[in-house]
């Protein structure tokens, strides 16, 4: 039987006006280019835990309406961001036409199941490690497929996590793989649509498992870009910098996502720089404090870090780490201000680079259900608008209208050759001002 693991890959933005701007605005173009470039870690995970007599083969669609004919399968496993799962609820469809049963998962089916059922003959919700093995014995079996493979309570020990099918990639075709080393966050964020809503608790992956999966990707490509596919990467602090020891004969560079802290942290600092860390991606949310407040749920931790900001950038960028910081525009607290302050913040600050947001419902983030009960979404399943660039809520200091023309000009703004040339020319100056401090610490002592 052979199962075909389908990426919906990619993203697009639903607005032509956003689309069209996208042509000048290189942040915009480069991220597009990043996530297309990206292959589906999960899907490529179940690969690994399908064993023998099944037969397995791995595909991306980019663009649903170009798409020719389809794989040959007696599966389909398909996977989709919310912002493209109507472009995979219509693949499910083709292939449900031809006779070939379809399975849904993600991020996106786990929020909406039933929907996702309307266009499947099975669901696999939550950790897809709990569920799959499930759904591989009923089809092993010759049984009818339950509606939806859920954990049903249970959690996954990373520490049985299989190895990714990275061997299933035709490697040419990516400038970076993925890597998770964690999974879950404590900080609850009221807009975030990661892998906290696939389980509730935080947990680590062994390093000796880490390091097996970078040795495998070693494999087929000798000098790897790896970006750890984590929410939070230097949450538990033991872990990592035993994991970052361990990094640092493997010759690699790569990119993560973090919280300001770890400025707090000199040796953590040097650990990520001695093994490779190019950049990080820090979500700085709002450059005024009051948009800001109670963002998280738990408690309000970025809060009480904003006027550290900006020092804890320079901090950071000077061991040679590039800081991509990130803002979300139409946070309840910012109005039309919000545009101006962030260019300012980011030139006063030297962050090396910048990338932009908005305000987005993803289904199942307590965003999503907060802006539906005050009647603030523009369209209640409007998924394909869930791009980080399209507006789907009506901000509380702004028109919709406001956020949508003011967000594009920002971006193009920041994203001129010029601005890009001075941030990175702010950056080699931190850098070269702490390579100078530790020469003058040496020759001291």
């Amino acid at each position: 039987m052979h199962i075909a693991f389908i990426a919906m890959s990619g993203v697009r933005a639903w607005s032509k006006e956003i689309t069209e701007a996208g042509l000048t605005m290189p942040g915009f173009l480069e991220r597009s280019e990043a996530i297309a470039s990206l292959p589906s870690l999960a899907l490529l995970t179940l690969a690994g835990m399908t064993p023998d007599p099944f037969e397995v083969s791995y595909h991306e669609v980019l663009d649903i309406h170009r798409l020719g004919e389809l794989p040959d399968c007696d599966v389909a496993a398909i996977a989709s961001y919310s912002a493209q799962i109507k472009d995979a609820y219509t693949l499910a469809d083709r292939f449900r036409a031809v006779g070939v049963r379809v399975v849904l998962g993600g991020l996106h089916v786990t929020a909406v199941p039933d929907e996702a059922m309307e266009h499947a003959d099975a669901v696999v919700v939550g950790e897809g490690e709990l569920g799959w093995p499930d759904l591989l014995a009923d089809l092993r079996a010759g049984r009818p497929m339950r509606r939806v493979y859920a954990p049903h309570g249970r959690e996954f020990d990373l520490a049985d996590a299989p190895m990714p099918r990275f061997d299933l990639l035709d490697i040419e075709r990516y400038n970076r793989l993925t890597v998770q080393t964690q999974r879950g966050c404590p900080w609850r964020c009221e807009f975030c649509a990661a892998s906290i809503r696939l389980t509730p608790k935080y947990k680590v992956k062994p390093v000796a498992k880490v390091l097996a999966e970078i040795h495998a990707i070693k494999r087929i490509w000798p000098r790897p870009f790896i970006e750890f596919a984590d929410d939070n990467t230097f949450v538990n602090r033991r872990h990592v910098k035993d994991l970052l020891r361990a990094l640092a004969p493997e010759r690699l560079r790569w990119f993560t996502e973090s919280d300001i802290a770890i400025a707090d942290d000199p040796e953590l600092l040097e650990l990520m720089r001695l093994s490779g860390c190019a950049e990080v991606l820090i979500g700085l949310e709002s450059p005024n404090a009051g948009a800001v407040e109670g963002v998280e749920l738990r408690r309000n931790w970025k809060r009480s870090r904003f006027d550290d900001y900006k020092a804890a950038i320079e901090r950071i960028q000077s061991h040679g780490i590039a800081v991509n910081g990130c803002f979300v525009l139409g946070l309840d607290g910012d109005g039309p201000e919000v545009f101006d302050a962030v260019e300012r913040f980011v030139r006063d600050s030297g962050q090396f680079d910048v990338q932009i947001t908005v305000m987005t419902p993803f289904p199942g983030t307590p965003l999503y259900e907060r802006l539906r009960r005050e009647g603030r979404l523009l369209e209640e399943a409007a998924w394909e608008r869930c791009t980080l660039f399209d507006i789907n809520v009506r901000p509380l200091r702004m028109s919709p209208e406001t956020l949508q023309r003011e967000a594009l000009a920002l971006g193009k703004r920041l994203y001129t050759e010029d601005e890009r040339t001075a941030r990175g020319k702010r950056f080699r100056e931190q850098r070269r001002r702490y390579v100078r401090r530790q020469q003058t610490m040496r020759c001291s002592a």
